[in-house]
């Protein structure tokens, strides 16, 4: 029998974790080695999803706390799209997806997890990724840890923003 381990989902699946304020706004004060953010600019920053739907699952995030793009000044909405198409080509060349989901979820109905920081997801795709462990298990498989993941996109996102 093989089994699934992914503990860093049990907080999420059991509802367990306490409320710490936003997430978003305490990211970057993390320590280096904890940290899930592979890339900063002035503005905003790139993280990797805690929760991902899959492998590369990353968010682009203004460092101003506000809950809508209408709420982002001019310099961070064009540094948001600006780290979208960059973090599209860092994705493209780390995991050589088939497609990908980019979108904002704004209010919990449209399924906001964090309803008062806008954020924007980009999820790589592969053809047959709905399989039945996620159709009939409810149940995502992840080949690759979040700190292999940080580890293999960082020196990308560097390499590509100097370019």
């Amino acid at each position: 029998m093989d089994r699934l381990w992914s503990p860093w989902r049990l907080e999420y699946v059991t509802g367990s974790k306490p409320d710490t304020g936003c997430v978003f706004c305490q990211a970057p004060a993390s320590a280096p080695a904890d940290s899930l953010i592979v890339f900063e600019r002035r503005a905003c920053y790139v993280i990797l999803n805690l929760y991902p739907y899959n492998n590369g699952h990353l968010m682009v995030v203004p460092y101003r706390h506000v809950p809508s793009l209408a709420s982002l000044t001019a310099g961070e909405l064009h540094e948001m799209a600006d780290l979208m198409q960059l973090t599209e080509r860092v994705l493209e060349e780390a995991y050589r997806p088939h497609g990908l989901n980019i979108g904002v979820n704004l209010g919990k109905s449209a399924g906001a997890g964090v309803l008062e920081h806008v954020h924007m997801h980009l999820v790589p795709r592969w053809n047959g990724d709905t399989n039945f462990m996620t159709v009939v298990g409810e149940t995502r498989v992840l080949p690759e840890d979040l700190q292999q993941s940080v580890a293999r996109l960082k020196p990308i996102f560097a390499r590509l923003a100097a370019s």
